[in-house]
């Protein structure tokens, strides 16, 4: 049996290490979620706009119409080598506020409350008439010479 050499098996071990480093997913937390503890200290009825912030930070998101609605979104993603992450986690926190600024209610929505919103396949017709790349380079042609007598002052 012959025996290997030493920078060989070196060589081999570093390829197996770097190829389940490879593998291992890469976790992703993306947006604003406070601790528990933080959001139940507020308190319907009594917390206002100042003390939301003071307490969970500033909101993600806010809703520019209606009531003044605060939204803490969250969310984390697992991605491994090359495909696509999977959304492994997700929450919303929304805080509604009367019109005096104080909070009129909470709500908590996670993963399971979302929706898949299916695009539609249709495309908007546009106006014109559609040529191809030869077209245009042709359709150019002397279109950008300058016209006899432009250079006389």
């Amino acid at each position: 049996m012959k025996k290997t050499s030493l920078p060989y098996r070196s060589l081999v071990a570093a390829a197996l290490v770097a190829a389940s480093a490879a593998c291992t997913p890469i976790v992703e937390v993306r947006g604003n979620q406070p601790p528990p503890e933080q959001l139940a200290q507020v308190k319907i009825g009594t917390s206002t706009r100042e003390d939301v912030q003071a307490l969970l930070g500033t909101p993600s998101n806010i809703t520019p119409f209606g009531e003044e609605t605060w939204h803490y979104i969250s969310a984390i993603t697992e991605r491994e080598a090359f495909f696509e992450p999977v959304i492994k986690e997700r929450k919303v926190i929304t805080v509604v506020f009367d019109r005096a600024g104080t909070v009129r209610a909470i709500d908590n929505r996670g993963l399971e409350d979302g929706k898949n919103v299916v695009p539609v396949a249709r495309e908007t017709p546009t106006a014109g008439k559609e040529i191809t790349v030869l077209q245009q380079l042709m359709g150019n042609v002397g279109r950008f010479s300058k016209s006899p007598g432009a250079d006389k002052k």
